[in-house]
């Protein structure tokens, strides 16, 4: 299987619903490193890298978020390097 790469931007009431918390959760489940951080403008941003299907699901599961998320947009770029990260972690 491919290994990528995905920068990806949630917008809509993205912070405060644990968010950040539940992408981890999720990206543990489905084998993907990375990490999420809120940004200051209320939106939540996340890189996640591993197998295409499995990054792809990922990204599935932010278009709608854990239940009090609102989700209005999922911005998503595939990006050409890899940093080979370990794990999946919350940043600051």
């Amino acid at each position: 299987m491919q290994k990528v790469r995905a920068h990806v931007i949630v917008k809509g009431r993205v912070q405060g619903v644990y968010f950040r918390d539940s992408t981890r959760e999720e990206a543990f489940a489905a084998g993907v490193n990375g990490w999420v951080r809120n940004l200051p403008d209320g939106s939540v941003e996340a890189v996640f890298e591993g197998k295409r299907e499995a990054v792809e699901r990922l990204i599935s599961w932010c278009k709608k978020g854990p239940p009090a998320a609102r989700v209005t947009e999922v911005t998503v770029n595939w990006e050409d390097r890899w940093e080979n990260l370990g794990g999946f972690s919350i940043r600051r």
